[in-house]
């Protein structure tokens, strides 16, 4: 095709239809990127469950496009990259390199990311890279998720941007170095390998396309991408209201290292006139004695995402629009960025969404029909980290990796219900629930129970999502569980009326058949006869609960979501038996009744208080 007439031209001049083929071109390398890794991975919480990502950066650091891809994990990629050109002046084709440190860009130890220098006509031009969630990643205790490791010393291995290909083949040493440090190291060494073969496709796809079009057109077409997102990004800000807003969260009770739970405040200034919107979270706590701090990449990625989640889902997530919003940090800060050597290995986690939670909470304090609620916080023992030994066979086999049985409920907004399969506020339903079949071919678990949890979403004109229950327990062995389980004490709350979802929790379920109440950060060892009973965390509710469609609260009566003592009291909805003496169906009467009576009470109600405060 050539340069044809692209090269030299404005980004505004660039071919409109030119510019949409070629932005679908990098979206189809990314998903073929992404299917590599998925397809060639070998732990389950990334082949079976997504925590995963792919994205393409140009050579100076700019985001070029990302696909299907976890926000935490995208949304500030630039930062990983950055490092190495900073580090390395000798870097060359055939290059790759290592990076999971939260000083070196990264956002957390476990999150191994692969970064391919791409050369086109001999020149570096991009970056591809492959983000993946290790199962482990040799931490003194099984599991990388560690709220009271106060330094790195207590995390694993960190690869702060080292080199660990030339010539497209692995440096022999440094494979060796994660081979004897890093547990069950054949799964580890596996999903590394697909990761290589995620960047190398990416890297072979690019030189293609730059060959197709030539090298011209594809740097004008950088550059016109950048442009659109960035206008549409200020177009879609200058819809908003002017103002400043603030939300406050709080971050679960941990013991010995946040003892009172940790507040979190977003301030978000929006300037229409100038097409920006700033993000304040320097006014926040110091670092914590533990792991919980979130890396300077998260807090980024959380202050950009809650951003994102209130204005056009549509607009490019590229440098462009990236570059309207302005993430205000401050050193030494539990959301800002940490100072070596302090414990991160919880940063992409537990605070970290309560953060971006904050951000995205900020907006329903211009009323409806802006902002969202509080989405659901990872994780009870439903995501736990399990590790054991298989003993099914002649020959037994150690295991270890994250459960992904019952994700968390989203947040109500305006027009809309919250997502079952949300997972949390930075992961926003790209990760999916396990295949409890492959759970239990690969790992000797089996699951006893996944289902909705009745009554338990966040109640509103529009409901967040319910919290997801179950069990499972071990078949051989014993089976040892690490979890974070933010939302046991501070459920997620509704906006603009909307109620709380109910928080999570896990128990042990002893041989006896007795449950008992586990803390909700916690390592237990289930034996054979023993289970793990987990809840997922449930959205806030957004607006009035007796402002819901009637049709819809029966409709969450007959999925089971909700009781109908639930709908009648909540709601104010009255419901009668169907025909077929199975389903719901609505008493009109009883509801307009129902609803005028409640309508009259909360008048009066309103009267009286108003009636207090004139007094006083």
């Amino acid at each position: 095709m050539g340069d044809g007439g692209a090269v030299g031209a404005k980004p505004t001049e660039f071919d409109p239809i030119l510019l949409a083929v070629l932005s679908n071109r990098f979206e189809s390398i990314i998903r073929e990127m992404t299917n590599t890794v998925m397809k060639a991975s070998r732990s389950s919480v990334i082949k079976n469950a997504r925590d995963m990502s792919c994205g393409i950066l140009t050579y100076d650091h700019r985001l070029v496009s990302v696909e299907e891809a976890l926000p935490i994990h995208v949304t500030a990629l630039e930062l990983t990259t950055k490092p190495i050109t900073e580090l390395f002046n000798d870097i060359k084709e055939g290059d790759a390199f290592l990076n999971n440190s939260p000083f070196f860009g990264g956002t957390h130890h476990a999150d191994l990311t692969l970064c391919v220098p791409v050369f086109c006509d001999g020149g570096p031009l991009f970056w591809t890279l492959a983000r993946s969630h290790h199962a482990d990643i040799g931490a003194p205790e099984p599991t990388t998720y560690l709220p009271y490791a106060k330094t790195i010393y207590e995390e694993g291995l960190h690869f702060p941007c080292v080199r660990i290909q030339e010539n497209g083949e692995d440096k022999a040493d440094l494979i060796r170095m994660g081979r004897q440090k890093i547990r069950v190291s054949n799964i580890w060494y596996g999903d590394y390998r697909a990761q290589v073969g995620a960047c190398r496709t990416g890297e072979r796809r690019l030189r293609e396309l730059t060959k197709q079009y030539g090298i011209g057109t594809v740097k004008a077409f950088i550059e016109a991408w950048m442009d659109y997102g960035e206008r549409r990004a200020i177009a879609a800000i200058r819809q908003l209201p002017a103002g400043t807003l603030s939300y406050e969260v709080r971050h679960d009770p941990v013991p010995g290292v946040a003892d009172k739970g940790v507040a979190i405040r977003a301030k978000v200034k929006i300037d229409p006139r100038a097409g920006l919107i700033t993000v304040d979270v320097r006014d926040n706590p110091d670092c914590v004695q533990g792991g919980l701090n979130v890396s300077e990449a998260c807090v980024i990625a959380s202050c950009r995402t809650g951003v994102y989640y209130n204005i056009d889902s549509t607009i490019p997530h590229n440098h462009g629009s990236a570059s309207r919003i302005v993430p205000l940090l401050r050193d030494n800060c539990v959301v800002g960025r940490p100072q070596h050597p302090i414990g991160t290995s919880c940063a992409t986690s537990n605070v970290n969404e309560r953060l971006a939670n904050a951000v995205q909470c900020c907006f329903a304090r211009l009323g409806e029909p802006y902002g969202m609620a509080e989405g659901g916080g990872n994780f009870s023992a439903a995501l736990g980290v399990v590790s054991g030994v298989d003993k099914r066979r002649k020959t037994e086999i150690p295991y270890i990796t994250q459960l992904m049985l019952a994700l968390s409920g989203g947040p109500g907004s305006h027009g809309h219900d919250g997502w079952l399969t949300y997972e949390c506020a930075v992961g926003n339903g790209i990760m999916v629930n396990d295949s409890i079949e492959v759970d239990e071919a690969t790992y000797p678990i089996l699951i006893e129970e996944r289902s909705v949890a009745e009554d338990s979403m966040g109640f509103g004109e529009f409901n967040g999502a319910p919290a997801t229950k179950g069990s499972y327990r071990s078949l051989t062995g014993d089976l040892t569980v690490y979890y974070c389980g933010d939302g046991g004490t501070f459920a997620p709350k509704g906006v603009l009326g909307g109620q709380a979802g109910a928080g999570c929790g896990t128990w042990k379920r002893h041989r006896n058949g007795k449950l008992e109440r586990l803390p909700d950060f916690h390592t237990e060892t289930m034996s054979v006869k023993e289970a793990v009973h987990y809840r997922s965390c449930a959205g806030g509710g957004y607006g009035d609960p007796r402002r819901r469609d009637p049709a819809r609260v029966v409709a969450d009566v007959n999925r089971r979501w909700l009781s109908v003592g639930a709908a009648r009291k909540d709601f104010g909805v009255v419901v009668a038996k169907a025909p077929n003496g199975i389903d719901y169906v609505l008493d009109e009467v009883g509801t307009a009744r129902l609803r005028k009576s409640k309508s009259s009470s909360k008048t009066v109600s309103r009267g009286k208080t108003a009636a207090r405060g004139r007094r006083k």
